[in-house]
Formats: structure tokens, C-alpha cells, sequence
């Protein structure tokens, strides 16, 4: 009797720690302005290496709580973002906000609810949409797919408080300002104003040394997304990948999406097909190609953009 219940005990504990994800280790926050501290996460694709952390969490303390901005991709992402905020402060975490639907930046926030149950998390209403449709579970098995189950345990805690264009929430003494433009990214997105630091956290629709991603977005409207970026006088941008920066970093971003939106949509009305023109794409792109994710992503940007200069020729 005693080797069957010893058995049934060891049956169980391979099956919870099969079901355990692989704890991400410290990266530490960088302090960025007097209340933000961001945490630069690998600009890799999700990988066993990386256990599925590539974004850039946003620690924000106010007078009395925190508020965390795209807390990663899993519950152990989630756990080391609370593991750096303890390193800085105690005071708790009362909310929670959401850049866009990609699971890489949000599915961190069931640690959060973990630790701080109270905890408010807000999104774009079209992300929430998703994410209860079916998005929220097809991102948690992608993540762990990619990470061959370092990211096992993570489940799904979707935000409930919808946010609109010119939002403004006092929090803790803090101004959180929303800003959303639509057809960037995903058409989920929200940008984030710590209005108080002049911090613009603007989560995919603006990456720096780490190619974007157009699968689901748009070039016109990314391009005039950056645009107004630029006629605000932030003093620091927070990109969804990537190093910080000011202006610079933007204006980089958005030389990008031109560069290759016009390149190939003139190329296409001369007659070019999309491998025709690849080289002299490329080529035009030079200060690029040391950018993450450039020889993955090169390819698929000039269809896509094809695809949407068709498109625009009939509007």
C-alpha cells in the first residue's frame, strides 16, 4: 500500500511539473524617466532560448500603486516583470494595460492577477473582442509551440476594460492617455502617454532594430500613425521591441515603411512581379538589413505591400 501511494505521488508531481513552465530569468528594469522603468526584452522571435520573453514591459510608479504596460508572454514572463517591480518598489500593482492582441505582450498578466486579484486590465475593445473569440488560446499554444512548452502553465486572463481614442485615467497621481489611430498594426493597437514624464509607450506600432510585422496592419496606416508621433513633443518613445529613444527612433521606424511601400509600389506599376523586384527593394533598405528578423520578414513585406498598393489603386 505504502509503494502505491508513493507511486500516485510521484505520478503527480511529473504531472505538475510537466504542466510548469520554465521560470524567465531577471532582466533588469531600466529606469527611462522619473516614474518609468522598462525591462528590453530579447528581439528574437519566441524560442526555447528566450522561453517566449521578447517585449519591452512598462513599470510606471505612482504615489501609491503600479501599473505594469504589456507584462510579456506567459505566467513566468509575468512572474520576473513582479520579481523587477519588488526590486523598486512595494506598493501594488492596481492596473494593468495592453498594447495590442499579440500574446507575446499580454499573456504575463496572469501573474499579475495572481499576485494583485483587484488588478484592472484595459485594452482595445477589438483586442478584447479576439482574445474571447478565439485569439487568447490560439496565441497561448503558438507561444508554447515556439518555445517547446518553456511557457507550459500559462493561461489566459483577458482584459475587461475597453479604452477609446483621448481616454484619460488618473491613477496613483499619474495621467494615463490613450491614443489609438486605426489600420496600424493589428487594429487592436493602443498607445499609451505617461503624460506627466512625456512618455509615449507605443507598443508594435513602432519597433526599433527589430523588423515589424504587416500581416495584420497596414503601411498607409502606419505611416500616418508616425506622422502624428512626430508632431507631439514626447521626450521618449518605448517601442514594442527594442531599444528606447527619442524621435530618432520613430523617425528610423517610419523611413522603414516608406522606403519600402513606395519602393514597391512603384516598382509594381512598372510591371515588376514580387521576386522581380526583391534585389532593388533590398538594396533601397541598406540601413535595414542589420535589423532583426530582416531576411525573415523582407519577402513577405514586399507581397503585403503589393496587396495593399492593388488595393489602394481602386479606392
Amino acid at each position: 500500500m505504502y509503494k502505491i501511494k508513493l507511486l500516485v505521488l510521484l505520478s503527480v508531481f511529473v504531472s505538475l511539473k510537466s504542466a510548469a513552465g520554465t521560470p524567465v530569468p531577471d532582466f533588469e528594469a531600466t529606469q527611462i524617466s522619473e516614474h518609468i522603468y522598462v525591462i528590453f526584452g530579447p528581439t528574437d522571435r519566441p524560442n526555447p532560448e528566450n522561453l517566449g520573453f521578447i517585449n519591452n514591459p512598462a513599470i510606471i510608479i505612482g504615489a501609491d500603486s503600479a501599473i505594469i504596460i504589456d507584462p510579456g508572454s506567459s505566467l513566468e514572463s509575468g512572474r520576473m516583470v513582479l520579481r523587477q517591480l519588488k526590486k523598486l518598489t512595494d506598493k501594488p500593482v492596481t492596473d494593468v494595460f495592453i498594447s495590442h492582441i499579440h500574446g507575446d505582450h499580454w499573456l504575463g498578466s496572469q501573474a499579475i492577477r495572481e499576485q494583485y486579484p483587484n488588478a484592472k486590465l484595459y485594452a482595445h475593445p477589438e483586442m478584447i473582442r479576439k482574445a474571447r473569440e478565439s485569439e487568447a488560446q490560439f496565441w497561448v499554444e503558438i507561444l508554447n509551440t515556439l518555445t517547446k512548452g518553456a511557457t507550459d502553465g500559462t493561461e489566459a486572463v483577458i482584459p475587461e476594460i475597453p479604452v477609446s481614442n483621448g481616454d484619460s485615467y488618473k491613477i496613483a497621481g499619474l495621467t494615463i492617455r490613450v491614443h489609438i489611430m486605426p489600420a496600424v498594426h493589428s487594429f487592436t493597437d493602443a498607445m499609451y502617454e505617461i503624460v506627466e514624464d512625456s512618455v509615449m509607450i507605443t507598443g508594435d506600432n513602432v519597433t526599433y532594430k527589430r523588423m515589424p510585422r504587416f500581416d495584420e496592419g497596414t503601411f498607409r496606416g502606419t505611416i500616418k500613425m508616425a506622422d502624428k508621433l512626430l508632431t507631439q513633443n514626447f521626450t521618449s518613445f518605448v517601442p514594442g521591441h527594442g531599444p528606447s529613444g527619442d524621435k530618432k527612433i520613430v523617425e528610423s521606424f517610419r523611413k522603414y515603411v516608406v522606403t519600402l511601400y513606395e519602393t514597391v509600389s512603384q516598382l509594381y506599376e512598372e510591371g515588376m512581379s514580387d521576386f522581380e523586384m526583391k534585389d532593388k527593394v533590398v538594396a533601397k533598405l541598406a540601413d535595414y538589413q542589420q535589423w532583426t528578423g530582416f531576411q525573415e520578414q523582407i519577402g513577405k513585406h514586399i507581397s503585403l505591400a503589393i496587396l495593399e498598393a492593388e488595393k489602394a489603386a481602386f479606392e
